[in-house]
């Protein structure tokens, strides 16, 4: 059989053949996958959230059974010592008109809370840095208000 193992041989043609599959398409645009891999095509987040954040590219989008329904958008994260935390949360509640309790009452209109910290997608700036929340347009705030129930699931990545 010659110096490889017949072991060795199927190792090295399953890491050609999934090499060969990101090479030739296995992923999509930016990285993401496409839809027949659990994600949701122009994501990187899984088919059964219902809220999905791209922290690199500064993009957020509402997702329905696994379609988006609003979205890419553009968002603002958190800057240094102050990032948006990654990981799979879950909305755990809801303020139209909050005011942070962290930052001496700075406004956070259509607050919907997901992380521990008091992390949020809410209205704000989208020009700088936020201080760990996901920040969105005016419009956007709305959608994301209304669309999310709490414990619908959110992935950050």
């Amino acid at each position: 059989m010659g110096k490889h193992s017949r072991a060795a041989r199927l190792r090295a043609r399953s890491l050609l053949a999934a090499t060969v599959l990101v090479v030739l398409g296995g992923f999509g645009a930016a990285g993401t996958a496409d839809a027949d891999d659990g994600l949701v095509e122009g994501t990187p987040c899984t088919d059964d959230v219902r809220a999905c954040v791209d922290l690199g590219s500064k993009r957020a989008w509402l997702i329905d059974d696994g379609a988006v329904v609003r979205g890419p958008i553009q968002v603002a994260v958190g800057g240094p010592g102050h990032e948006t935390p990654k990981g799979d949360f879950r909305v755990e509640w809801k303020d139209t008109n909050h005011r942070s309790v962290e930052y001496d009452g700075a406004p956070m209109p259509f607050a919907v809370f997901f992380a521990e910290g008091g992390i949020a997608f809410h209205e704000g700036r989208l020009d700088t840095p936020s201080k760990g929340c996901v920040r969105l347009g005016h419009e956007d705030a709305i959608e994301f208000y209304d669309f999310l129930e709490v414990g619908d699931a959110v992935e950050v990545h």
